[in-house]
């Protein structure tokens, strides 16, 4: 699993699947540095980021150095990525490793996670 970076100018929002928080740290300092010549959305983007960060950096160990906020409608996608990742399912799996309840997996997965609110969407973070 790959969690691209983004530039600083790249606006973040509640829709994305995966974020990462170096990239929230990155657009708020970038926002800030625009001060008095923010936008109407720019001034709500910064807002909705800090109250974020104000949130999930209290749970994320690695804030600074870079922790995965996983949208919730995502996180099943998540649990099997990281399953792929981490060699848990061999790629040529059959019967009856190819039957897995993923939904259940990433249950299961999410009580190592802490959920955090993204101006009303909600997020998971280790």
């Amino acid at each position: 699993m790959v969690i691209s970076m983004r530039t600083d100018t790249t606006p973040i929002d509640n829709t994305d699947d995966v974020i990462d928080s170096r990239d929230v740290i990155a657009r708020i300092a970038h926002l800030t540095d625009l001060a008095e010549d923010c936008t109407y959305e720019e001034v709500q983007e910064l807002n909705a980021l800090e109250a974020l960060q104000a949130e999930a950096e209290g749970y994320a160990a690695d804030w600074r150095h870079g922790e995965a906020l996983i949208r919730d409608t995502h996180f099943e996608d998540y649990a099997r990525e990281l399953a792929d990742d981490i060699g848990a399912v061999p790629a040529d799996a059959t019967w009856p490793n190819n039957c897995i309840d993923w939904a259940e997996a990433a249950r299961q997965l999410q009580q190592d996670y802490t959920s955090v609110d993204f101006a009303g969407v909600t997020y998971w973070i280790r």
